[in-house]
Parts: structure tokens; sequence; C-alpha cells
């Protein structure tokens, strides 16, 4: 059981064990590859009309076909942006600019697990006067239909879900709940961040009128995000400056990180069913010796219906951070990596009802596509024997 692509450096009992794919990805060989010529002789900008500068605005127009096809969506929907964080701003905000300026202020509504970048913008918009209500999660970490179909009503103008949840990798019911709010005349936002790559995303079996990609969850450098725009959804910028990509984003493109998520998009699509089953064995594999060498180990989030690369653990009687401080060639989380500097208990198993002991316990391992049997098994050993001697 090798992941798909193999790292160039050697792999041994002393080298360290990376787990924390949720936060971050390595760059795919390949996509170094088709990244390194725009970075050096390929320089042109897209905007210039001479070789150089066409040579450039084709690069990145085959990039968006790449993308577009990954997430069964049309080339003229993809708008490239600096993040995903950018991405969901310019979502939330660009959404309400829209609707502000057509007099329809009214609900907006998320979740009580979204991420910082969707969060924020509500609460900026909530500071400005809108009215905001926050959908609640069962006990595994997964939005409440019956909640979301008395909040939702005919006042609501804009719904934000994520697909999967970055910690618990709880999948939501996202098609189910954009149904509920288009028939309410709601446009709705899915940020498929943490998805895209891990489980299969698209556009319109989504139900969504806003999606948001992070390339740097699926083996793609940092710093390029996408928002999918589908056609006849009223948005306005919220950044002042030139025209690029359809008036929503100004400044220059960023061509060797769009010429790098287009390579990244393409694996993601011929590689997906692979992965997913290679991840999903890896992942059990995992917990069941961890579940075997550490009683009254629990499972955050639901046992089905989650990300094929994510366990949430809660560890008994010890802190997650004294657990991985124990183990420091493992690189795991004990929260989303935007928290990772707070000392505090996860928002999101907060808002799942966790005990404060239990959740205190918690640690995020996710697997990729560097990840082998070997590590895993290390990986299991290892945390089982620092278990044991901090309770010991």
């Amino acid at each position: 059981m090798r992941g798909f692509f193999d790292p160039q450096t050697p792999r041994g009992a002393n080298r360290p064990i990376y787990l924390d794919y949720n936060a971050t990805t390595p760059m795919a060989p390949e996509v170094v590859s088709a990244m390194m010529p725009w970075l050096s002789e390929n320089f042109g900008n897209p905007s210039s009309d001479h070789l150089f500068g066409r040579d450039a605005r084709q690069q990145v127009e085959t990039a968006r076909e790449e993308v577009a096809a990954l997430i069964g969506a049309e080339p003229d929907e993809i708008v490239f942006t600096g993040s995903a964080t950018e991405a969901n701003n310019l979502a939330i905000l660009g959404i309400a600019k829209a609707m502000k300026s057509e007099r329809k202020e009214g609900l907006l509504v998320t979740s009580a697990i979204e991420h910082p970048s969707v969060l924020g913008p509500f609460g900026c918009l909530g500071e400005k006067g809108w009215r905001r209500q926050i959908l609640p999660v069962d006990s595994s970490g997964r939005v409440d239909l019956g909640s979301a179909e008395r909040i939702i009503g005919p006042e609501t103008v804009f719904v934000s879900l994520m697909q999967a949840n970055n910690e618990t990798g709880a999948i939501q019911p996202v098609r189910a709940i954009a149904d509920l709010a288009h028939a309410r005349g709601a446009w709705v936002h899915v940020d498929a961040s943490q998805a895209t790559g891990k489980v299969p995303v698209d556009r319109k079996a989504l139900g969504a009128d806003l999606l948001t990609l992070a390339g740097h969850k699926f083996y793609a450098p940092k710093g390029i995000g996408v928002l999918v725009i589908r056609r006849g959804t009223p948005l306005r910028r919220i950044m002042a400056g030139g025209g690029q990509e359809r008036n929503l984003r100004p400044g220059t493109e960023n061509v060797p990180a769009i010429a790098a998520l287009g390579t990244a998009s393409r694996l993601a699509r011929e590689h997906l069913g692979r992965e997913r089953v290679r991840m999903e064995e890896l992942r059990d594999r995992l917990h069941g010796r961890l579940a075997k060498g550490i009683p009254g180990l629990l499972l955050n989030g639901p046992p089905a219906d989650r990300l094929p690369n994510t366990l949430n653990l809660s560890f008994p009687k010890v802190k997650g951070r004294d657990l991985l401080a124990a183990v420091p060639h493992i690189a795991a989380s004990t929260g989303s990596a935007c928290h990772g500097g707070n000392q505090e208990i996860s928002s999101v198993l907060r808002a799942m009802g966790l005990d404060p002991e239990r959740a205190w316990g918690a640690v995020r391992l996710s697997l990729g596509r560097f990840t082998t049997l070997p590590e895993v098994d290390r990986a299991s050993n290892d945390l089982i024997a620092a278990w044991k001697r901090l309770v010991s």
C-alpha cells in the first residue's frame, strides 16, 4: 500500500511521519514540474498583448479548464483567488454587497463548525446590521437537518456550509440544505476546501451557487484558491483595482500557482477513486491498531459519512497536546491549523457537545498520498507507547 506519489527522500525508522494532510499537503512532483517554467523563462503578464503575455494567458485558461473539469463546472465559472480564505470572503461579502444593492437584506445562515474564513465575514456583516443564524450540529458533527428546516425560511437570502469538516472529516448534508435554501429563494455557498481531492466535489450535484477550493489542500502550492460562481449568481467585487478574473478579483494573476493548480486538478480527477479506497484502508488500519492498544479510545465524528483520510480521536486520561509532544517525530494536530496556536478547546468539538476532558484529549490524524502502511504501523505503535508512558 504505497502512496501514489513517492517522496524523493528515503524512508526509515528515523524519518518523521506526516499525518497532518488536512492542514496542508506537500506539492506533488508533477505539480512542481508544471509550475517551474512559469517561475523562470515563461514570466509574462497575462494582460499583456505580446507573445509572453499570450503564452501566460493561455496557461491560465488551460488551468481554468482543468479546475472546471474537476468540479463539474464551466470554465467561465472559475475565478482564481489568492487563497480559499479570500474566496470565502469574496463569496460572503460579495453576495451581501449584491443583496444590499437590490435592497434584499435578509437573513444569513451558516453552521457552528465553519472555518474562521466563513465565520469571520459573517461576524463583519453582523456588525453592519445583517441578521445571522447559526445552524447547530449533532453529536457526530453533522448539521442537524431539523434545525435547518426551522431556521431557513422565506427571509433567508444566503446560506454558507462546508462540504466536509476539517477537524472531524464529517461530510455535511449539503444537497439537502441547498435544496431547502433554494426553495426559500436563497443563494448557497459551499466551502469544499477540505473535500477536494478526497471525495467527489461537483458544483451541480451539491446544488452550490458558489463553491470554494483551496489549492494547498490537494497537492498544489499555498497562495492559490478558487471561487466557482454559477452563471447568474449576483456577486459584487470587494476589492478595487483592475478588471482581472471577470472584474471580480483585481491584480495580476499568479500564473505559476495557477499552472500548478491546473495540474493538481487533473491528477485529483484521474486518481480520486483509487486514492479514496487506499486512504480508507490506511485510516481504518490506523484506527483499529490504536483502539486495540488503548482502552477507552473514542472516535469524534461519524463512523461513516466522513472523509476517507481523517481520524479525530480522543485519548483517555491525557491531553492531546501532551501526547503529541511525546512523539515529536509524528506531525499531527489537536485542532485545525488555523487554531493551532490557541490553547483552548476546539470550537468544532465544543459545538458537538463533547465534555471538556474528551475534547482536551482529541488528536486529529489525517493521511494523504505519501502516507504508507509502514508509517501507519509505526505511528500507531509509537502513539500507543507514548500514551502508556503518560498514564503510567
